[in-house]
């Protein structure tokens, strides 16, 4: 279905009439597991000879249409759906990592990613060196010998930073090893990741592909170009896996074998799978991906702006600004709009920007992006409170700082709750 637009692709990809009953929309298979024609059918399934459905831990029907959907839109090969944006970074390292292995990653990034990286992961060995996104020297300066990827964020969270994905793709290149991007803040609608250079793409589902803040899911796109043999960095993919009777799986499945290792591999033994509803939920949200993020971009663009010139605020982190110094990245790399997740600072420092949060009537103060509905948060004393102070700030969250996620209201009635939180 390549050659038709976003919209119908959105609606479309990956998608048919179910070929038994008719259903035109994608059915919710809720089921554990799937009958075989006989032995040597699961035989053939069980060693990777055949594509089929064995155990909803590793395919279902109705995950499938979102995992085509979003890859398709995305304009990767193949996609793997996993439970959440967390278990999708999961997936990803345990498929690129062995024991004492490196990574760098943007130190602008969502505080549950910084803690993931930086103290879960530590468990497994693996270790993270932070750099700055606005400097790639200091991504190059970071990679060493066992560094195995780069992670960055399209449009990063809490900030709104717009990064500059084809030069850190280069850099990742130079040294051999690949880019990933987490693609959850622009979507692709706004930013399309693999197309500047990018290798994986990963998605909280659970945010503007879902869009309604109802059901959790993630996502890793493969964008099918990295030369897995090209060294020994990944034996998961390039050497014989034990668990296949010694197959190859670069070799086997070509450009779709990054996709494939992360659902054969991790998927199968780590086990956070989607369930077939929340698949069903964010396939349906996708549908109407391309309404909702235009509106998405519009009324934060005039939330920002009106509180650009609030006196109560300071500052205004915002790439849709024209002044922002993230908007001429913003007009490569997301050209249609620059979200509708931004900062800004409270004057009064945190106790402020605790009052804000907790004198709001219409947003809702909670933990999420991506819904219908406008969310705020204070990420010092939330998302991003196992940081210290010095963290916090070096990841664009410091004392005096708001998270909103502009949702589809009448952008007049969010300015209006604003006003009135930041008066109190």
């Amino acid at each position: 279905m390549s050659d038709y637009g976003f919209d119908t692709l959105a609606i479309h990809a990956g998608a048919a009439p179910d070929p038994t009953t008719g259903a035109r929309a994608t059915p919710i298979y809720q089921t554990t597991s799937f009958v075989f024609d006989d032995t040597d059918h699961a035989a053939s399934l069980f060693d990777l000879q055949a594509f089929g459905n064995i155990y909803t831990r590793i395919t279902n029907p109705t995950t499938a249409v979102l995992e085509e959907r979003v890859a398709t839109l995305e304009g990767g090969v193949a996609a793997l759906a996993t439970a959440s944006g967390h278990a999708a970074q999961l997936i990803a390292f345990h498929t690129l990592m062995q024991p004492g292995d490196h990574f760098v990653a943007a130190r602008q990034l969502y505080g549950g990613s910084i803690t993931q990286f930086g103290v879960s992961f530590q468990k497994f060995d693996w270790h993270v060196d932070w750099a700055d996104v606005t400097d790639p020297a200091s991504i190059k300066a970071a990679i060493g010998p066992k560094t195995k990827a780069v992670f960055i964020e399209s449009i990063a969270n809490p900030g709104g930073l717009v990064t500059d994905i084809a030069a850190i793709a280069d850099i990742a290149h130079e040294a051999g090893i690949p880019l990933i991007v987490d693609n959850t803040l622009a979507s692709p609608y706004l930013c399309k990741p693999l197309s500047h250079g990018a290798d994986i793409v990963l998605h909280s589902a659970t945010k503007f592909l879902g869009g309604h803040g109802n059901s959790m899911g993630g996502i890793i796109v493969d964008g099918g170009k990295f030369n897995w043999s090209a060294s020994d960095k990944y034996p998961s993919l390039s050497q014989p896996n034990d668990g296949y009777h010694g197959m190859k799986l670069h070799e086997t499945f070509g450009e779709i074998a990054f996709a494939i290792a992360c659902r054969v591999i991790g998927l199968r033994d780590l086990g956070p799978a989607i369930s077939p509803t929340n698949a069903f939920m964010i396939i349906t949200g996708i549908e109407t991906l391309h309404l909702r993020m235009p509106r998405h971009c519009e009324n934060a663009l005039k939330v920002a702006e009106h509180l650009k010139a609030h006196e109560a605020v300071s500052w205004v982190s915002y790439a849709g600004l024209a002044d922002d110094p993230s908007h001429n990245l913003m007009k490569k790399y997301s050209p249609k709009g620059a979200g509708s997740v931004f900062t800004f600072g409270v004057k009064g420092g945190y106790d402020a920007g605790v009052k804000l949060a907790n004198n709001v009537k219409l947003l809702s103060l909670l933990a999420n992006v991506g819904d219908t509905r406008s969310l705020i948060i204070h990420p010092s004393s939330t998302t991003h409170r196992q940081l210290t102070e010095e963290q916090q700030t070096a990841a664009g969250a410091g004392p005096d700082v708001v998270r909103l996620s502009v949702g589809l209201e009448d952008a007049a009635d969010i300015i209006a709750d604003l006003d009135q939180a930041l008066s109190a």
